[in-house]
């Protein structure tokens, strides 16, 4: 190896070793997350899943290219609207504002939103829910679409927001029927594949 090759080595290779540790910190992150999500099963009364069911939970392995900053636009004097949900009853929410973001040389928009009954609640009043369907559904993913949960605090004072696809979860008629799961408006449906967050469940659903 000459000399000039030499040193650019040892200038990439603290590079790459900080990146390879980065997605590893990362994938622990994901991990402890997703762990958390299942023990929300077990401790919930209402839940869907017993402790064995969420054996059955499946996920896309962590892919930090999907944890994506998006650009926040509020939306001034949005009215409520019934968002109609798959048990066929509807739930009132208002649009909060609108996130716009960069995949693969397109730029793609979500739509954000409040549930109205939430507002005057102390622990979840500043509670954002977006949910959004994509290509993968009905292959590798719920064919109802996804959801991801925000707060108001995750929106920076220069209106930038982080979207972590990996952390997008199945509502829970993925596993049962019986629930209120709100259907992701046409607004939210990607045109291309969020091969990231939960997929389908692997086990028998509840009827």
């Amino acid at each position: 190896m000459c000399r000039l090759s030499f040193f650019a080595a040892l200038l990439i290779a603290p590079v790459m070793l900080s990146a390879q540790q980065t997605d590893t910190t990362y994938a622990a992150e994901i991990a402890r997350h997703r762990e958390h999500y299942k023990q929300e099963f077990v401790s919930e009364s209402r839940s869907p899943l017993t402790e064995q069911d969420t054996a059955m939970l499946d996920f896309f392995s962590p892919d930090p290219s999907w944890r994506i900053s998006a650009r926040f636009e509020r939306t001034e004097d949005a009215m409520p609207f019934d968002m109609p949900t798959y048990s066929g009853r509807s739930a009132q929410y208002q649009q909060y504002g609108v996130l716009y973001f960069d995949k693969d040389g397109k730029t793609y928009s979500l739509q954000i939103y409040q549930n109205l009954r939430l507002l005057t609640s102390r622990k979840y009043y500043d509670y954002l829910f977006l949910p959004f369907k994509d290509i993968t559904n009905d292959e590798s993913t719920y064919g109802g679409g996804r959801y991801l949960d925000f707060k108001q605090g995750d929106i920076s004072a220069d209106n930038w927001m982080t979207i972590d696809f990996n952390k997008a979860y199945n509502p829970w008629c993925a596993y049962s029927d019986g629930y209120n799961c709100p259907i992701p408006p046409a607004s939210n449906h990607l045109e291309l594949p969020v091969n990231a967050g939960e997929k389908k469940y692997r086990g028998d659903k509840h009827h």
